[in-house]
């Protein structure tokens, strides 16, 4: 069975419409004028069992809405959904045992005590046998490097501290299901890799299905091989990652390294975008690899050459350039 099965779900919000200048705010007190939006138009898929899959979009997109809906915390409009055999927004107890919601940009520990004190009262909430409850603390400690912060007040810990003790907290009570929303936001390398990390291990070993959004492409390159991107509120791509590559990335990158300094001339095989001594680097059509690989070697002697594919945050802001094209045109 799908750990999450959607099918049409829609949310549509009524905003106020606040009219310009004094009069026209006087106006609105006794006439208020609305516009519909549709944060999230019939979207539709499926996540099976084990799968680590990201969730993609543009600001505004509808990726934090549509977490909120799987979560039971949004009533949707329209279309219904099934997460761990669950009507998520009946919120069941059942039901919230087996999933967790972690959001970069809110916090589920109490600021000023320690995080130990906070994993004590999640251990009560979700009545987690004691044995089991420290084996998953000293697991999930060691795997993050926090075993000597967590006595520590939350308030006095780094972003990146704070961020792996709400991972923590999560996953203490098992989940089947994580959903994450943007858990890596404004965290530097270091800390990024170490959640990275964390996520990979900790699915290995348990088999945890999770759903990502993030802007960070490295965390997506990093945990899944699944993509959804949606944009306007619907899903505009479902594949394999290196499919969305394939089918987004026009271009390749090619890197030359000369054995003297490199020649006038390669910009009739696509955009050169950088020259420095002997290294070149150019942007060139998938089609036309081949031909000009084999016309520079014809010419000229190579030290290096590597072809690469376009980085992923180009190939995601192609599709959300076609997305808006698309939806313009309708």
């Amino acid at each position: 069975m799908a750990i999450i099965e959607v099918d049409g779900l829609t949310k549509t919000y009524r905003v106020f419409q606040k009219r310009e200048g004094v009069l026209g705010a006087f106006r609105g007190l006794y006439r208020r004028e609305y516009r519909e939006v549709r944060a999230v138009d019939d979207v539709r898929f499926r996540i099976e069992p084990g799968e680590m899959v990201a969730f993609l979009g543009p600001n505004g997109a509808g990726k934090t809405t549509t977490l909120k809906m799987l979560s039971g915390l949004v009533y949707p409009s329209g279309g219904a959904a099934r997460v761990l055999g669950f009507v998520p927004w009946e919120r069941t107890d059942a039901f919230r045992r087996q999933f967790a919601l972690v959001m970069g940009q809110k916090n589920q520990l109490w600021w000023d005590l320690p995080a130990a004190d906070s994993f004590q009262l999640h251990r009560e909430i979700y009545s987690i046998p004691a044995d089991q409850f420290n084996r998953t603390l000293g697991e999930l400690t060691e795997l993050l490097g926090v075993e000597k912060l967590t006595r520590q007040a939350v308030r006095e810990l780094s972003l990146g501290e704070r961020m792996k003790m709400e991972l923590i907290a999560a996953l203490l009570h098992g989940p089947r299901l994580l959903l994450l929303d943007e858990p890596t936001i404004g965290l530097d390398v270091v800390a990024q890799a170490a959640i990275q990390k964390c996520l990979r291990d900790y699915h290995e070993r348990r088999g945890m299905t999770m759903l990502l959004t993030s802007h960070y492409m490295r965390d997506v390159e990093a945990l899944c091989d699944r993509v959804l991107v949606i944009n306007q509120g619907r899903v505009v791509y479902d594949g394999d990652l290196s499919g969305i590559i394939e089918r987004f990335g026009e271009r390749k990158l090619v890197k030359l390294q000369f054995a003297g300094p490199a020649p006038e001339g390669l910009d009739q095989f696509g955009e050169v975008i950088r020259r420095e001594g002997p290294f070149v680097e150019i942007k060139v059509d998938r089609p036309r690899v081949a031909e000009m690989l084999g016309a520079v070697l014809d010419r000229h002697e190579l030290a290096d050459v590597s072809v690469e594919d376009p980085p992923l945050e180009e190939v995601i802001a192609r599709v959300f350039e076609e997305a808006k094209l698309s939806h313009d045109a309708a």
